[in-house]
């Protein structure tokens, strides 16, 4: 697996798999991003590349200083089950 990269242009972090593209869309307002939508395609099911995304992006998250909304369901129980990442969580 590649590193999770944020594509600012169409707001989204990215990671490329297999050649396949697993992405995580987001939208920023100021210093809180709002994860809204995970989109892992079926071919890298079951293989954690979502998991990965996620982490890569709420690491560069806590790097850029920002407080997230998790309003993508995956992301809101992936920081449950890991509550080092919930002091990201605002709201």
């Amino acid at each position: 697996m590649s590193d999770v990269i944020d594509n600012r242009a169409h707001h989204r972090f990215e990671l490329e798999v297999e050649g396949h593209l697993a992405t995580e869309h987001y939208k920023l307002d100021g210093n809180v991003i709002t994860f809204e939508h995970t989109d892992v395609p079926k071919e890298l099911g079951g293989k954690g590349v979502g998991s990965k995304l996620v982490q890569g992006a709420l690491d560069q998250v806590r790097a850029a200083g920002l407080k997230l909304v998790p309003e993508c369901p995956f992301v809101k129980a992936w920081i449950e089950k890991h509550p080092d990442y919930a002091d990201l969580v605002t709201r």
